[in-house]
């Protein structure tokens, strides 16, 4: 395994806001992210549930981004926004390119693969990267941008409008070169 300098996590720079709860069936917190969710596996986006969030929340957006991309910018895997506030469990696979398990309403972006869906970790040969899926609660029903936007622009809209912010963070090691 290739060690390397960490990134900082997605929101260290942001406002502090309050954390909530987001789980996983298939993710631990700090483990290994499963074979369902690597992109040369199953490409799968994971279960994930949420719970605690703060009053006043209208929407949630949930992202996955690799801080530890060699890209100096991270890799954004899933871009997803304007979750209806009654929405609280995704199941395993609503970010398919289908949209099919996603709310109406909701809104997918491209992600860095260039795809509007979610595409799983393939960290390069020997290093070992972390995905951080992020729940955010947002103080609007809509966030703004539209399915065209990058992942930056929600990323800026998500700075204005969060309430609150669940991460689960799970770690993949690219196979070794061969």
């Amino acid at each position: 395994m290739t060690e390397l300098k960490r990134a900082p996590l997605p929101h260290d720079f942001h406002p502090e806001v309050p954390s909530f709860t987001v789980v996983s069936e298939g993710i631990e917190p700090g483990g290994v992210l499963p074979d369902a969710q690597v992109y040369a596996a199953g490409n799968t986006s994971p279960q994930l549930r949420w719970e605690g969030f703060p009053a006043g929340t209208k929407s949630f957006a949930v992202t996955c981004f690799d801080p530890d991309a060699p890209t100096g910018s991270g890799f954004w895997h899933w871009v997803l926004f304007d979750i209806p506030a009654s929405v609280t469990e995704l199941p395993a696979g609503a970010g398919s390119g289908s949209f099919a398990g996603l709310p109406e309403g909701a809104v997918q972006v491209r992600n860095d693969y260039g795809s509007r869906d979610f595409g799983g970790a393939a960290p390069p040969a020997g290093e070992r990267h972390r995905y951080v899926f992020t729940v955010y609660a947002v103080d609007s029903e809509k966030l703004g941008p539209d399915a065209e936007a990058s992942p930056a622009v929600v990323g800026f809209n998500l700075r204005f409008h969060t309430l609150g912010r669940a991460q689960l963070i799970a770690e993949y090691e690219g196979p070794a070169a061969g």
